[in-house]
């Protein structure tokens, strides 16, 4: 049985309008296809960033990738790279590019509201010369996600506004049980909760994350 009220569901962009009106002039001009110099200082300050992609089937994934400032490699005015790193190995979003070769990109600045968007057609890289400019830690890339852009541009402020995402004094970390915990309680892993809270400590990530 639905909670949701079949006649509550929207169907149509038409519908979609009546509810939130047009986009402002601004935010439709705001869309373009190749990088700004402006663009280029947001990603060689950004140090996280999101990756949405989906399969053939419309099965989606969001990955987050994480790096020293400016990890992501600028091409050309149109191309980007991000470089993969030691992790758990599924490569969701990885195998989706394989079976529907588009992305879409939000990059985030700490302490900064706005996020840099692009979306664009992806592919997967095993080498290129430009690995050797992607090395951290002593770390070569061992495969690098490229995308061609096609569409980006700067979203506002309002969703990390809200939400106070950099604002520490509304931080609560420690309301929710440590990872090692949540990791017992959904039983995928054999081990005690004080061998993963040994496992997952941050002293023990630390010299792991650029070990393959």
């Amino acid at each position: 049985m639905t909670l949701v009220p079949e006649s509550a569901t929207i169907t149509s962009p038409e519908e979609l309008r009546e509810i939130l009106g047009a986009p402002m002039p601004r935010a439709v001009a705001k869309e373009r296809v190749r990088l700004h110099a402006r663009d280029r200082d947001w990603l060689a300050r950004s140090p996280f960033c999101l990756i949405a992609t989906s399969d053939a089937d419309g099965n989606c994934d969001v990955s987050p990738k994480g790096d020293p400032p400016g990890f992501v490699h600028v091409i050309d005015d149109t191309t980007i790279a991000v470089p993969e790193r030691p992790g758990n190995r599924r490569a969701d979003g990885y195998l989706n590019v394989l079976g529907n070769p588009h992305a879409g990109l939000i990059f985030l600045v700490p302490g900064r509201g706005e996020t840099l968007r692009v979306n664009g057609r992806a592919s997967l890289v095993r080498d290129a010369p430009f690995f050797d400019e992607m090395v951290v830690n002593g770390h070569r890339p061992s495969l690098a996600l490229v995308v061609e852009i096609e569409q980006i541009f700067f979203h506002c402020a309002k969703a990390l506004m809200r939400s106070k995402l950099w604002k520490p004094g509304t931080w609560e970390p420690d309301a929710l049980p440590s990872h090692a915990r949540i990791v017992a309680d959904l039983r995928y892993a054999k081990e005690s909760v004080e061998e993963l809270e040994r496992y997952y400590s941050e002293d023990n990530y630390a010299k792991k994350l650029y070990q393959g």
